[in-house]
């Protein structure tokens, strides 16, 4: 698997997302980072292909552990991240502002972030990248006692669940175990 650990991440965009995506490549670039780029490389390729279509090859690269993490862009962020989504085992979220970019891994574990380059401006869409890359589930929050526990059971959950399961349970959620948290610290 290409890791953060190592300076490696993958990326995709669509026509409307590929000049933002190429802002944080290369700012990711200079600082060291090994980019595998699936999909429009400007917004000017002759039949570029669809938002979705690159959504579902990024999405499977992370399924299929070859990626630890990956940015996806499009215009709006949201198609593409709908796309990756329906692949197992990612956990997708789009962001416009870096606090969120860092929630969505610190707390939610997400291992792809999209961007929409009609609301990302490219240098806020280089620190949310950063955010995103360089935090780990649970940084941020040492001092809240069961933080990390409670998230983690979280992810295990959403990243094992099973809609006819589900369903057969009368619509209750099969849970792995049971984590308690403190309540936000002062």
């Amino acid at each position: 698997m290409k890791t953060i650990k190592d300076k490696q991440i993958l990326v995709g965009a669509d026509f409307a997302g590929a000049p933002l995506k190429n802002a944080v490549v290369k700012h990711l670039k200079h600082h060291g980072w090994t980019v595998t780029d699936i999909g429009v490389k400007t917004s000017e390729d002759e039949n570029p292909e669809m938002f979705h279509r690159i959504g579902f090859k990024v999405g499977a690269k992370i399924a299929e552990g070859e990626f630890e993490r990956a940015l996806l862009f499009c215009g709006t962020g949201m198609g593409i991240h709908i796309a990756a989504s329906q692949c197992p085992h990612v956990q997708c979220a789009v962001v416009e502002s870096i606090p969120a970019a860092l929630r969505c891994v610190t707390g939610n574990g997400c291992n792809i972030l999209s961007m929409g380059a009609f609301y990302v401006a490219p240098e806020t869409g280089k620190a949310i990248a950063d955010a995103f890359l360089n935090n780990n589930l649970g940084d941020g929050y040492e001092d809240w006692k069961g933080f990390y526990e409670f998230h983690k059971l979280a992810y295990d959950e959403i990243d094992q669940f099973d809609y006819e399961a589900f369903k057969k349970n009368g619509f209750e959620p099969i849970k792995l175990g049971e984590a308690p948290m403190d309540p936000i610290p002062e």
